[in-house]
């Protein structure tokens, strides 16, 4: 394992709401991504989704309400809660997982990536 720079892994990609996977540890792949306008309403029945912003601003709309993070902020949306994922232009953001979770869920829909589709950079 050599260090990761963050900053430089974002650099190397522009697609949005496509997860890029930088490290594992213990069962849970480290993926970052961009964003811009709304992902798709979804849950993760069996794992929760860490979040970690790094610049812009990410909300996470859920029933029971929404959390806007800023820049340098987090939030862990517990297992089963629906949410959906919504980006202020050019945000860039962090995802901590178990590697069984699925992009959307069991959503699927035009901007669903399957797990072989996110690639390690």
């Amino acid at each position: 394992m050599t260090k990761i720079n963050i900053c430089e892994k974002f650099s190397l990609f522009s697609e949005e709401w496509t997860p890029k996977i930088i490290a594992e540890s213990n069962g849970q792949l480290v993926k970052i991504a961009k964003g811009s306008g709304e992902l798709v309403w979804h849950k993760h029945d069996n794992e929760d989704e860490l979040f970690i912003v790094f610049k812009g601003q990410l909300t996470l709309m859920m029933e029971s309400g929404d959390i806007t993070l800023n820049s340098g902020e987090m939030y862990v949306v517990p297992r089963g809660v629906i949410h959906c994922p919504k980006a202020q232009e050019d945000t860039h953001f962090m995802m901590i997982e178990p590697s069984s979770t699925a992009h959307t869920g069991e959503e699927k829909s035009s901007v669903t990536v399957s797990a072989v589709d996110q690639v390690w950079i």
